[in-house]
């Protein structure tokens, strides 16, 4: 295989990253695992679609840093967080009253405090809306996902914590939206 060129573990993806020479990279890698090729390909100038949520959760100061830095461009490509760069789209923030970021709340959404003593693994993993990995199912049963996704939209547009809320939205039709000033 002397013209196939291998990848694996962590070192992997940055090399791969470096000898493909890209002009984007997708990141949708699931965890932390994401960051470091997050940092790589900012640290390229190589533009970078970001659906690894954990890259902004775990190091948004030193993503957000190297963006400005480097002329590379970050594009959001998770669902939540397109529909808000889309509304957000030629807005100044002084328009900007608050984000809102939809929640299905996951398979525990209709259970009392009671009803969430006995839950297992198995309950948690019965999302009513979608089908997901185990990681993406528990986070949302436990409302995990919620928090990594307002701590991703702090990040990404700049916002205090204060201007971002969570609804829920057991329709799962609406993503997120945006609430302006008028």
């Amino acid at each position: 295989f002397k013209n196939i060129n291998f990848f694996f573990g962590d070192e992997g993806l940055l090399e791969l990253i470096s000898d493909s020479k890209p002009d984007m990279v997708v990141n949708a890698l699931v965890g932390f695992v994401g960051f470091l090729p997050s940092v790589h390909a900012l640290k390229m100038n190589i533009d970078l679609a970001l659906a690894n949520k954990e890259s902004l959760v775990v190091g948004g100061d030193i993503i957000n840093n190297l963006l400005k830095e480097t002329s590379a461009k970050l594009y959001p490509i998770d669902s939540e967080h397109v529909a808000l760069a889309k509304c957000l789209k030629g807005k100044k923030k002084k328009e900007i009253k608050r984000l809102v970021i939809t929640a299905s709340g996951g398979s525990f959404r209709d259970l009392s405090r009671e009803e969430l003593i006995n839950v297992t693994k198995e309950d948690a993993l019965k999302h009513p809306s979608w089908s997901m990995g185990e990681k993406i199912t528990i986070d949302s049963a436990t409302m995990m996902n919620k928090g990594f996704e307002i701590i991703e939209a702090k990040h990404l547009f700049n916002l205090p914590l204060k201007k971002i809320d969570v609804l829920l939205h057991d329709e799962s039709v609406i993503h997120s939206l945006v609430e302006f000033v008028d």
